[in-house]
């Protein structure tokens, strides 16, 4: 059965989940329309910079995280000097390093979905004396509406299955940063498989139904498989 310490560790990764998921959907969205609208030299820099995550083991990222928000680095500086502490073992370094972590899981289908639209709607909407605010707000939104779904889920679920980036920054503390991939490893190195296979079966069943959300209520993913 699920131990105090259980729940509690999936009660902070379910809060964490849901934090990282907004806020990349706060910043994603802007990222992703530049992408897809911009002929800037620098969309592929920035693109590349986006998917970095995709390809770095994710201990590299929480290493030079860590060093980054350390007393000595930059971001650790700025935190300091706005009064807000060092944000390593704290929840709010793990929403900065789950933030950067899922970025592309949240940025990329927005980015697909944005530029599925082509050009036509926006100048439709144009012609009949729509801004460029109302033509995004009206237009480009609900047409990109799967790929707001496809990266709500996507990056909900990736966050709660971060492991390395999380024991880097936030380490192991009960109620603040030990969330369920930290509580299960903990388990296995303390020899408790039962307690493990509870947390390590309910993630399994999760990500099931996440994969399975995902087809269900995105249709242009439904398409493909029928």
């Amino acid at each position: 059965m699920l131990s105090a310490n259980d729940l509690t560790a999936i009660w902070l990764t379910l809060k964490l989940a849901t934090v990282v998921t907004g806020v990349l959907l706060l910043i994603g969205t802007p990222i992703a329309w530049w992408l897809a609208r911009t002929r800037s030299w620098w969309k592929r820099p920035v693109a590349a910079i986006v998917a970095l995550p995709l390809v770095l083991p994710p201990t590299v990222i929480g290493f030079y995280l860590l060093v980054a928000m350390g007393p000595y680095g930059p971001l650790g500086q700025l935190t300091e000097a706005l009064g807000l502490g060092l944000l390593p073992f704290t929840f709010a370094g793990l929403v900065v390093a789950s933030v950067i972590y899922s970025m592309p899981f949240v940025i990329q289908p927005l980015h697909n979905a944005f530029e599925a639209i082509g050009e036509r709607p926006l100048e439709v909407a144009a012609t009949l004396r729509a801004g460029p605010v109302d033509r995004f707000f009206s237009v480009a939104m609900p047409l990109a509406r799967p790929g707001f779904i496809t990266g709500a889920i996507l990056g909900f679920a990736h966050t709660i299955g971060e492991f390395g980036v999380v024991l880097m920054i936030g380490g192991s503390i009960p109620g603040q940063t030990r969330v369920v991939s930290v509580q299960i490893y903990d388990h296995v190195q303390a020899f408790e498989y039962a307690r493990a296979h509870w947390l390590a079966g309910a993630l399994l069943v999760f990500s099931f139904l996440v994969l399975l959300a995902l087809y269900a209520f995105n249709p242009s993913r439904r398409a493909t498989w029928s």
